[in-house]
């Protein structure tokens, strides 16, 4: 009930405040310990194929285990000082670790830089939310790139956390954006990334499985409230694997067919093109209000697996103790 009751409100005052610029986040401190982690752990590993690979084993063990027990110590030390201490504490973990307002907020930036600035002005917001590169997008394309971070994002900055917080409390959640985060900083397929990088690309795919199925899956429900959600259904069901990520194309497929997009294609990442199949029908060309639908779309479809996974269950477990 605790749990369920601090993720709750963890879920609205995110969609209130937002990330805080104020406070150290722990999403930032994981990144800075994966950093500190990588140089020493490439030394003390042979510098061959196999070593690397173990190195990288090492760096998703160890931060894990640390993120794991620093944040479940403070957790306890906090109920251990008092349970409204402790209550609170889950509170502000579970909002830390959702992203809805953030979200919404830096995919805007786009198109605020696009209306307010110029072209490449927009190729420089979008590059902040993307890992392709963006030099030389066109409009249309860096508005699909906008569109097909918050598709994606929904699912990896949104829903899985919460479905991990729902089911193993705020320590779940934050382990799962510990992560996410190595996955985003070293999971590249490049020179440097290969090795070390596929252990927490692997377990990404591995955590991410589910959460992406059902992420899916509430969005093409969520794009009856207001989208089209026939074609979301049909376009999630047709496309949901046209990714070389097992699970990156089940949001982007049912965002696609809820705005009549196409989305995915070919892209340059670090100088050389990647080869995508693209996911939806071309029926109209993307504008700079699909940004703004594209975050209604994450938002809808984050309100109702919040209902499903959190709502509902605290209201049966209300009725079955009598609360």
């Amino acid at each position: 009930m605790n749990h369920l009751t601090a993720l709750l409100l963890g879920f609205c005052i995110d969609l209130l405040l937002g990330d805080p610029r104020w406070l150290y986040h722990p999403v930032q401190a994981i990144g800075w310990l994966i950093v500190k982690l990588e140089p020493p752990l490439r030394r003390a590993f042979p510098d061959s194929d196999r070593g690397q690979v173990r190195a990288g084993v090492a760096l998703v063990i160890l931060v894990v285990g640390i993120t794991g027990l620093v944040s479940g110590g403070v957790l306890w030390g906090l109920h251990r000082l008092h349970p409204m201490a402790g209550f609170a504490g889950e509170v502000i973990l579970c909002w830390l670790i959702l992203a809805a307002k953030s979200l919404r907020t830096e995919s805007m930036k786009v198109v605020k830089a696009l209306e307010t600035g110029t072209l490449d002005d927009g190729r420089r917001a979008v590059s902040m939310i993307v890992g392709r590169d963006t030099e030389h997008l066109s409009e249309a394309e860096v508005l699909k790139a906008a569109v097909e971070t918050v598709a994606e994002n929904a699912s990896d900055g949104i829903l899985a956390p919460l479905l991990f917080a729902a089911v193993l409390g705020p320590v779940g959640g934050i382990c799962y954006k510990a992560v996410n985060t190595m996955d985003s900083m070293v999971g590249y397929k490049n020179d440097r990334y290969l090795y070390f990088g596929r252990a927490a690309a692997k377990l990404d795919d591995v955590l991410n499985f589910l959460p992406a199925r059902i992420s899916g899956v509430l969005m093409a429900a969520a794009a009856c409230l207001g989208f089209d959600g026939k074609n979301a259904f049909r376009i999630f069901f047709r496309d949901r694997k046209n990714h070389a990520s097992p699970n990156s194309a089940h949001t982007e497929a049912a965002c696609a067919g809820a705005l009549g997009l196409q989305l995915g294609g070919t892209h340059d990442y670090f100088g050389k093109p990647v080869v995508k199949p693209a996911i939806g029908d071309d029926l109209r060309a993307v504008t700079r209000g699909d940004v703004a639908a594209a975050n209604r779309l994450a938002l809808t479809t984050a309100l109702l697996a919040l209902l499903i996974f959190d709502v509902l269950p605290l209201a049966a477990f209300g009725r079955l103790f009598g609360w």
